[in-house]
């Protein structure tokens, strides 16, 4: 006897097609932010404080980003818009004060320069996030299906 196949993905979730090549994304830098962050605030926090925790901070947001847009709820398609958003508000904050302050990021972090260390990526991954995450919005709204539709809808 056959094993059954794994289900797929519903038609509705953020996981498929692209989606997949964003949540993988995210996931790396979840995970190559956290790293970082943990090596920097345990060896040489003293030195930069204030970009190591922003370097925190931005893993949190990557983990939270990878794990609602994995999930593909609508919950955590609302969570995951946050999350984007967030994270694009502090690339761009972080980076803009990385430049006009220089002495307060002796070291990078991975948002400092606009993401200038991770080839600007951190600066269009919030971009296609939430583009992602607003089409599918419209395709929930186009099959009728406000409650799967999220925060894009217009009504909360």
């Amino acid at each position: 006897m056959a094993p059954p196949e794994p289900a797929a993905s519903p038609p509705d979730s953020t996981r498929t097609g692209p989606g997949r090549v964003l949540v993988a994304v995210y996931a790396i830098f979840a995970l190559s932010a956290t790293a970082r962050a943990g090596v920097q605030i345990a060896t040489k926090f003293g030195h930069a404080p204030v970009a190591y925790l922003l370097s925190a901070f931005a893993a949190v947001v990557y983990i939270i980003a990878t794990v609602t847009l994995a999930n593909g709820s609508p919950a955590a398609r609302r969570i995951a818009v946050l999350s984007c958003s967030v994270e694009l508000i502090g690339v761009l904050a972080v980076g803009t004060w990385s430049i006009a302050d220089r002495a307060t990021f002796p070291d990078a972090t991975v948002w400092s320069g606009y993401g200038s260390g991770y080839g600007f990526v951190p600066l269009v991954l919030p971009v296609f996030g939430l583009l992602w995450l607003s089409r599918w919005a419209r395709r929930a709204r186009a099959r009728g299906n406000e409650k799967n539709a999220g925060v894009f809808t217009g009504s909360r």
